[in-house]
């Protein structure tokens, strides 16, 4: 099966935690800390690989979870980091934050890398706090939890030529005809059901990528028939091959089946009604495509067109001689994701925010959780620091302006505090 889409959870690593230890030395006040840092989680990495064409994979496992960093020891002994995971992917796929919907990565390049989810940072054993006025802190941090998020995978393929046309044009046949790709082939509309992908052969021994895109209908960039969730195939092609019934056996006209097509490309995206284009004139062989020619010229401009017939393979040869010659006179393209698609710009991220309702106060925010998340709370040491970064902050400055007073309920996360002045 061909999948082009999926939505994973991931889940990085989170850090080991630093630990509170002291030495054993004579004339050395509690032995001295020696409490080792906790290592990072790994991180989730998401790399490009050529040799996929397809997202399966991950239609049939959802979670993926990197490896926790190891926890600090004594003796100065700091935990190992977690291992990173590295998940593949095929060359053309768009990441995006499943929620916001906003664009993360465009992973395009071989062996292209987008760190998905970030391991989180290992805590700090207490040697790390000794200062000169506090040579022995009981003092130590738990590690960062590392980052979890739901990401939406799209592939978009990446081809050299596409095909495309309505339903019944011919695009399998010929696709079978050039390549060795062996697509379903029948007399009914909307046989392909998904894109296939074939490697042609051209004349002068280069190669080039061909891909066979869903028979379009009238209205498809708006999603009807099969085309919304196909036409973004065709964005990463570098031409367009047009396969046009020009015999009339499936009861169309041949003008405006070529009409048809081409303002629904220019309606999903204006960039595709600019891509370099071949028309491939199918059928060329049952009775009545001759006198149908002269009527296709009026309408596909300066187009060129190649007579075929992709069941006999009559001037077959021809379309793949033009199709070599106009990939050679193309420079590179390099696929951007589209302007309106990538991710918004913003400003610093904001550190916290203070509710309340019904006389409880919510502090939220992912810098003050994480400190949160880091500290010890079962350390009275731990404790007095983590109210001086709320101090430094400024959050004890929120809740004083949002009327907070002795006494009050205040909820960071899962825990609650009692605020005191």
């Amino acid at each position: 099966m061909f999948y082009d889409t999926a939505k994973i959870y991931l889940k990085a690593g989170s850090g080991g935690n630093g630990v509170v230890a002291f030495r054993r030395e004579k004339y050395v006040p509690q032995g001295g800390p020696s409490g080792g840092d906790g290592g990072k989680g790994g991180d989730i990495i998401l790399v490009v690989d050529t040799g996929l064409r397809t997202l399966v994979d991950f239609k049939y496992r959802q979670h993926y979870k990197a490896e926790r960093g190891e926890h600090g020891q004594g003796s100065n002994r700091h935990g190992k980091n977690g291992e990173d995971l590295v998940l593949r992917v095929p060359p053309g796929t768009i990441v995006r934050d499943a929620e916001a919907g906003v664009v993360l990565a465009d992973m395009t390049g071989d062996g292209q890398v987008y760190i998905a989810a970030r391991g989180g940072r290992g805590g700090r054993g207490n040697a790390r706090f000794a200062t000169a006025s506090n040579r022995a802190p009981s003092l130590a941090e738990q590690g960062e939890p590392g980052e979890e998020r739901w990401i939406s995978l799209e592939l978009r393929l990446l081809a050299d030529v596409g095909l495309l046309g309505l339903p019944n044009a011919g695009k399998s046949t010929l696709l079978a005809r050039i390549s060795a790709a062996k697509p379903k082939i029948a007399d009914y509309p909307f046989t392909t059901l998904t894109p296939n992908l074939g490697v042609v052969q051209g004349e002068d021994g280069a190669s080039f990528v061909v891909a066979d895109i869903p028979g379009l209908i009238e209205g498809a960039h708006h999603g009807a028939g099969l085309g919304h969730d196909f036409l973004r195939h065709l964005q990463r092609t570098r031409i367009l091959v047009h396969v046009v019934d020009v015999s009339g056996s499936t009861g169309g006209d041949v003008q405006s089946d070529y009409m048809v097509i081409r303002q629904e490309l220019a309606m999903f995206d204006p960039d595709l009604a600019g891509r370099p284009v071949l028309v491939a004139a199918n059928k060329i062989d049952l009775a009545g495509a001759q006198e149908n020619l002269p009527r296709l010229r009026e309408v596909t401009g300066d187009y060129p067109i190649y007579p075929i017939s992709a069941v006999t393979g009559l001037g077959v040869r021809e379309l793949i001689l033009g199709i070599s010659r106009l990939l050679a006179e193309l420079p590179p393209v390099e696929f951007q994701p589209l302007p309106e698609e990538m991710a918004q710009k913003h400003g610093p991220a904001e550190r916290f925010r203070v509710t309340e309702e019904n006389g409880l106060f919510t502090v939220s925010g992912r810098e003050v959780e994480r400190h949160l998340a880091m500290t010890y709370l079962d350390s009275e040491e731990g404790l007095r620091r983590f109210q001086r970064i709320l101090k430094v902050m400024g959050v004890e400055d929120a809740l004083r302006q949002k009327g907070a007073k002795n006494g009050d309920l205040v909820r960071i996360g899962d825990v609650e505090f009692e605020f005191v002045e």
